[in-house]
């Protein structure tokens, strides 16, 4: 599908943008700040300036058509090439100077925003940056941070709130553990095995038990409320630990155990203050995280 860029308004791209990637009117609406029928309209005026329907109603939600699934690539492309430019703007402003405090989990914290406050510092070298490092939903409503990056959406209405992807995990172990024990053929063989416990235990059984994997306190010898503790352990050979591909990937001592058959998937929540939109220092942040953690 070819776009001409000159003959096509922005504003509609963006509200369908919006809308397929939240897959809802009033959560796209809310995302660009608009109210739902002005997002309405503007999608409905793409739809009719390209002759196709881009979007219909299952039950209560939003899905794409196959002109659409076909159109979104293109216009994230175009979301992504406008993001940068306005990320290269602002990063030049003069008043971008003070404190913006992060919030996100400690393996996030230790392996993830590291690279992104280095391109950050980069971009706009006065402005100084607080990571907090915590499992916990932090209150942004009483300032406990500017943005947090969280894996479930946030409830209150004054919070902006954008999800960046669907991340994967897997269930990791050391070489060196899986060479004492053997490796796991079905995750039934998973249940006679020691497991690292990152936070509750009781809730990781339950959750496992869902995938299938009959677990009980006795499968857990160690356990962590920090999940870098936690993945350290792994490492040390103390049992299966589950992990985000894209720090999993990185150690070259762990190994991926039934990846054809075993895989979780997480959505990644940025979540600011509505002032993200009159924050010069804060829309750049937010930004950055979006692009960082989009890929």
């Amino acid at each position: 599908m070819d776009i001409d860029a000159d003959r096509l308004d922005w504003n509609h791209l963006r509200a369908f943008l919006a809308t397929a990637e939240e897959r809802s009117l009033s959560a796209g609406a809310r995302r660009l700040g608009l109210t739902q029928p002005t997002l309405s309209r503007q999608v409905a005026a793409l739809e009719d300036h390209l002759q196709l329907l881009l979007f219909e109603r299952v039950g209560r939600g939003l899905e794409l058509t196959e002109a659409g699934r076909e159109l979104l690539g293109h216009v994230q492309q175009m979301g992504l090439a406008a993001q940068a430019a306005s990320l290269s703007a602002t990063g030049q402003k003069s008043d971008l100077t003070g404190w913006v405090k992060i919030t996100a989990s400690d393996v996030m914290s230790a392996n993830r925003l590291p690279q992104v406050i280095r391109e950050l510092r980069k971009r706009a070298p006065q402005l100084r940056v607080e990571v907090v490092a915590t499992n916990d939903i932090s209150d942004l409503m009483r300032r406990e941070a500017d943005i947090a990056i969280r894996h479930m959406r946030p409830e209150e209405p004054d919070l902006v709130a954008r999800m960046v992807r669907e991340a994967d995990g897997y269930f990791y172990a050391s070489k060196d553990y899986l060479d004492r024990v053997g490796r796991p053929k079905s995750r039934a063989d998973m249940t006679r095995m020691d497991w690292v416990s990152y936070g509750d235990t009781d809730r990781m059984i339950e959750y496992m038990n869902g995938l299938g994997i009959a677990l009980t306190p006795e499968n857990f010898p160690v356990s962590s409320e920090d999940g870098v503790v936690a993945w350290e352990m792994g490492r040390a050979g103390l049992g299966i630990c589950p992990m985000d591909a894209t720090v999993g990937a990185k150690a070259a001592d762990m190994e991926r155990l039934l990846p054809d058959d075993l895989e979780v998937s997480f959505p990644i929540w940025l979540v600011a203050h509505r002032e993200l939109h009159t924050s010069p220092k804060i829309r750049l942040v937010f930004d950055m995280l979006a692009d960082a953690f989009g890929h």
